[in-house]
């Protein structure tokens, strides 16, 4: 059903839409112009797009010629408040914002699998649905909810999802079955302490001490009371506190993340830092304060839907181009929240580039190899296919 005479065009119009979308980024929940272009590119394609009052998200829904499941896919819109560093001719336009984790590419892959399932709708048995989610980066609360809340996936079959990756060479497909990336939370610790004269310590408690056992308290949360075998960790990534040089701080602010693949030991954390909190407080006549935000959930890809991802990848990249044991990480992402709702798999889409050092995801100089665009289309294409055929097959 793939029309392979029609992929070197695709491949140029997917390259057309990635650099439209780079140019022009707009971060979480203000993707205004980047929802505009989404809808004009289906409209040119002949395909309605349905928008929405409170968020700038945009679903369309191409439906074959015959009734039967439902198969979504999803790309998120939003970009980076990181100053881009690389000099080429589609480099942002707005200043100290960038696609800098390859949305762009994805709202360009999606695009392009909205276009192949148009040109075949009239051969397909069941309906295809493209969403794009706005605000992915707008972690702990996400576009996920803002999505999900419209009930866009109150009759989806399963859910398919991918990442541009960099630290996998174009051509090459990660996935793995179960947790694939990480819970991602926040917590904000305030302590407080007593300011007194830095020649008179005795007279104060120092909110700076305390914090600074605080932080060591957490590293012996996590080498003496959790499993060994278990993957966590909290990262302080900012402290603020203190008013003088010659004064004892009466009051520090810590804020972190920490990172699991369990949703046991997600649930442990907050309990025994609360407990480490206490105690270390009270002993030196402080205070404090924990708030505690959970965010995206362990991202859990389901068995069946990971099998369909593997098989169509492995009839566009080859048998030894996917990765099916691929390295969890602790990075989240919030297409997680769709699982936890609906059958489905997301997969990384290798686009490090030959010419260049591999650059990071969220870094200022991060750029793609636009090879790997239309290898994703191609993947979420036939992997589309085959999920339209199985789930249409356990219906009857």
């Amino acid at each position: 059903m793939e029309n392979e005479s029609g992929l070197p065009a695709l491949g140029q119009q997917l390259v057309k839409w990635r650099r439209n979308f780079h140019q022009f980024p707009e971060v979480s929940r203000k993707e205004k112009r980047t929802a505009w272009m989404i809808v004009e590119a289906l409209k040119e394609m002949g395909i309605e797009a349905e928008t929405f009052s409170d968020h700038y998200g945009v679903c369309a829904v191409i439906k074959g010629s015959k009734p039967g499941p439902v198969v979504a896919f999803r790309a998120d819109m939003d970009a980076l408040p990181v100053a881009e560093t690389n000099q080429v001719p589609y480099r942002s336009v707005n200043d100290g914002v960038m696609h800098a984790c390859g949305h762009d590419g994805h709202m360009s892959i999606i695009l392009g699998v909205a276009k192949m399932f148009f040109n075949v709708k009239e051969t397909l048995t069941g309906t295809v649905k493209v969403i794009f989610q706005p605000a992915e980066e707008d972690a702990p609360r996400g576009g996920a909810d803002l999505m999900l809340n419209e009930g866009i996936l109150a009759d989806a079959d399963v859910i398919f999802g991918m990442h541009l990756w960099p630290d996998l060479p174009c051509g090459r497909i990660g996935i793995r079955k179960g947790p694939q990336m990480a819970a991602s939370d926040r917590l904000t610790i305030k302590v407080f302490g007593h300011g007194a004269h830095a020649g008179q310590p005795q007279h104060g408690v120092d909110a700076i001490t305390i914090a600074a056992d605080v932080i060591q308290g957490i590293g012996h949360i996590l080498t003496r009371q959790l499993d060994p075998l278990e993957t966590a960790t909290v990262s302080i990534g900012s402290i603020q506190g203190g008013e003088r040089y010659n004064v004892i701080a009466r009051e520090v602010t810590l804020y972190g993340t920490a990172r699991t693949l369990g949703e046991e030991v997600r649930k442990e954390l907050p309990v025994k830092i609360e407990r480490m909190l206490k105690g270390i407080a009270s002993s030196q006549g402080g205070d404090y304060d924990l708030s505690y935000q959970f965010g995206y959930p362990v991202l859990k890809n389901w068995e069946e839907p990971t099998n369909l991802v593997v098989a169509a990848a492995r009839t566009v990249v080859g048998y030894t181009g996917v990765d099916t044991q691929i390295k969890p990480v602790l990075a989240s992402e919030d297409f997680a929240k769709y699982l936890t709702q609906t059958p489905g798999a997301f997969f990384w889409l290798g686009c490090g580039r030959a010419d260049q050092e591999a650059c990071v995801l969220h870094s200022s100089d991060f750029d793609i190899d636009e090879d790997a665009l239309l290898i994703g289309v191609r993947v979420m294409y036939q992997t589309g296919l085959a999920a339209l055929e199985h789930y249409r097959r356990i219906s009857n």
